[in-house]
């Protein structure tokens, strides 16, 4: 489903994700059921499942892979403490001080409902974030049938309304179809919709398009991009090309504890383009993830987590070097819960 929110809203403090993931951004510290594709219908019988292509996941998710191997950069001290008050209730609380913006606190809510459709996954998910200016972030996912899948997400800053936006999300056998509606406004004339469509050519190649058109007052304007994704057993292949630029991903899975990505970017509007290589180490007998990562603008990133058992403590430690502008930045993260 795309993400009107992360296109328009005003730049995030450091403590909030980066809204370059293409999901509305997930209030830190918060842990919700995953929101992955419906399998077929319990009904099918397995010889008529081998026949029918897969389901290739949503438009969004094409280069998600790799991407969730780059590190995420941080910055100053964080704690943050989750605490869960029932099997569907989850609150929690993040304080993070900064020597380069400002100092925040944030207070989170999670609540997963009772309509359980497989052990990872239960519906509503009702997500919400206010920090201590009193701007909120939140969202409401749901699943209306077997195939539908629905999303409301609203943000405000400082009690004033920013944004909003409606998505619907259809899942079919070997398709995904997505509609975006995003911060409408029928008396001025304006908003922006978003359109995904995803299908299965072959049991590895999915084939897609996106149409974004936007509207206000004296101006109006339609992007197109066209994508492809290739999965095999180790690795996925996936180019995204458009009026906006090119943007090209490859994921692979060396073994059970390494795995590396590359990307690429190119934009006709900045006129630049970027590669970037990253890789993510995972030792679960030492229960520790390192990720790493280094762009063609010579900046070299780390971040490492360890969690610190049986202490219900996650201890994270992040430092990144501009070698072109000669700067460096590192931060500190504590996780309880």
């Amino acid at each position: 489903m795309g993400n009107v929110l992360a296109a328009s809203s005003p730049t995030p403090s450091p403590t909030m994700p980066s809204p370059g993931s293409g999901l509305v951004s997930v209030p830190p510290g918060f842990t919700m059921p995953p929101v992955s594709g419906l399998g077929p219908p319990a009904q099918e019988r397995p010889e008529e499942k081998g026949d029918r292509l897969p389901n290739p996941g949503t438009f969004e998710e094409c280069h998600r892979k790799c991407k969730e191997l780059f590190p995420i950069q941080m910055e100053g001290v964080k704690l943050t403490l989750n605490k869960g008050l029932s099997n569907h209730f989850q609150v929690n609380h993040s304080v993070a001080l900064s020597t380069v913006g400002d100092s925040s606190y944030h207070f989170g809510v999670t609540y997963v409902g009772t309509k359980q459709l497989s052990p990872t996954e239960a519906f509503p998910v009702l997500v919400g974030d206010m920090d201590n200016s009193g701007s909120l972030n939140a969202q409401i996912i749901h699943q209306l049938s077997t195939r539908l899948r629905s999303k409301v997400a609203f943000q405000t800053q400082q009690s004033k309304f920013v944004n909003w936006q409606v998505d619907g999300e259809y899942r079919g056998e070997d398709f995904t179809a997505a509609v975006t509606l995003g911060n409408p406004d029928i008396l001025v004339g304006s908003g922006i919709l978003v359109a995904h469509y995803l299908q299965s050519i072959t049991p590895c190649l999915a084939l897609g398009g996106e149409l974004v058109y936007h509207r206000r007052p004296g101006e109006e304007g339609t992007v197109m991009s066209l994508a492809g994704k290739y999965t095999a057993p180790n690795w996925i292949g996936t180019l995204t090309v458009g009026q906006a630029g090119a943007h090209a991903t490859y994921y692979h899975k060396a073994n059970d504890q390494l795995q590396v990505g590359v990307e690429f970017e190119a934009s006709t509007r900045m006129q630049d383009t970027s590669v970037s290589f990253g890789y993510q180490l995972d030792l679960p007998k030492a229960n520790l993830l390192f990720k790493g990562s280094v762009d063609s603008n010579w900046i070299v990133g780390a971040v490492l987590e360890k969690k610190l058992l049986p202490l219900p403590l996650t201890l994270a430690m992040g430092a990144f070097l501009n070698h072109r502008k000669s700067k460096f930045q590192c931060g500190f993260g504590l996780t309880i819960g």
